[in-house]
């Protein structure tokens, strides 16, 4: 009788071992995005001139998410006289429907960049985002992120706009070095 009330109460236990094993047996869906996670630093060029960009990545909201806050600051310059402070936050998440990395990018100017994870390099080094929807802004145009990951402490994202009909063109380009991990 003892061994039997045992029996009913270890049950749950060796149930949930097996559960937890075989997470631990699923390959890691976030293996490809983990370097990024940590906050970095940089110094970024294009069309609104040189700055310096701030960026953390962190994962969030039970580690389903991974969310970005970034800063980009241009100081006046004869390329952009004025100056400049962009600030964007965004969240990537999986989409386990279509097997896609999806990254939503809210900025301060009010645009809303909603982009796909369409390639990957075989190494994982180079992934490639396009926009599937802008709002806020013309139809037509087209953005593109492609994160260039040198080593676990450095990364280059190059910023592409495309105009309605046309091919991208770099907007912005930014070398990252880390500055910690998250």
């Amino acid at each position: 009788m003892i061994g039997k009330i045992l029996l009913i109460l270890m049950l749950p236990v060796a149930v949930l071992a097996q559960q937890e094993a075989k997470k631990d047996q699923q390959p890691d869906l976030w293996q490809p995005l983990r370097v990024l996670a940590g906050a970095w630093e940089g110094t970024s060029k294009g069309e609104p001139g040189e700055g310096n960009v701030e960026r953390e990545y962190h994962f969030a909201l039970q580690n389903r998410f991974l969310e970005v806050f970034n800063k980009s600051t241009y100081p006046a310059q004869a390329k952009n006289p004025k100056g400049e402070l962009h600030e964007d936050h965004g969240f990537i998440s999986y989409d386990k429907q279509r097997r896609k990395f999806v990254l939503r990018q809210f900025h301060v100017e009010g645009f809303v960049n909603q982009y796909v994870l369409t390639s990957m390099s075989a190494n994982g080094r180079t992934l490639v985002f396009e926009t599937e929807n802008i709002e806020n802004i013309p139809a037509g145009w087209r953005a593109r992120e492609t994160y260039r990951i040198l080593n676990e402490n450095e990364f280059i994202e190059t910023f592409e706009l495309a105009q309605p009909g046309k091919e991208f063109t770099v907007y912005v380009e930014t070398r990252f070095k880390r500055k910690g991990r998250a």
